[in-house]
């Protein structure tokens, strides 16, 4: 990976694009005995989500499991693309794309798994996180220094906001 590159990709990123389990969580699916699901999210993912839809760059998720658990995180956030259930991660992101007028070095993802290989490799920023499959790494050309669940993708969003020269702006409000 050459950080160098990399800033110069995000320079032109317009829209996110994540992965969810091993990504926005650790990649653990709890069960209750009553037969629930359970995940947990980090706090401090979703304020980077937060600030990157406000300096102008849109989030969306893509992701291989289906979850009443993420689709009410997803409304807190006011992510609005969100495609659940789907493994075939390339196919779906050319559907997200469908109505849009992103180009694809434009486009950000960030994901894990042998499943996100195929749009790491085709889009503007492939990102991962710390935990990823040695595959994915290797093929990312950014990856965050923190584990999925454990604020990666707020790593990520600060990345590409300095890049941009909006981080400082970003934060303003919170000095």
């Amino acid at each position: 990976m050459n950080l160098a590159h990399s800033q110069i990709a995000a320079e032109k990123i317009r829209l996110l694009v994540l992965d969810v389990d091993g990504v926005l969580t650790d990649g653990s699916i709890y069960y209750s005995n009553s037969g629930d699901e359970l995940k947990a999210f980090n706090i401090q993912d979703g304020l980077g989500i937060k600030l990157l839809q406000g300096a102008g760059i849109e989030v969306a998720i893509i992701t291989g499991r289906s979850s009443n658990l993420l689709s009410r995180r997803t409304n807190e956030l006011g992510i609005d693309k969100v495609i659940q259930g789907r493994e075939d991660k390339l196919t779906a992101l050319n559907e997200l794309l469908a109505d849009s007028a992103y180009e694809l070095d434009e486009i950000a993802y960030m994901g894990d798994d042998l499943p996100d290989l195929a749009v790491i490799r085709r889009v503007g920023l492939g990102m991962t996180v710390a935990n990823a499959s040695p595959t994915v790494a290797e093929y990312a050309r950014w990856q965050s220094s923190r584990d999925g669940g454990r604020g990666a993708v707020r790593e990520a969003a600060e990345f590409i906001l300095k890049a941009q020269g909006k981080f400082a702006q970003a934060i303003e409000p919170f000095l």
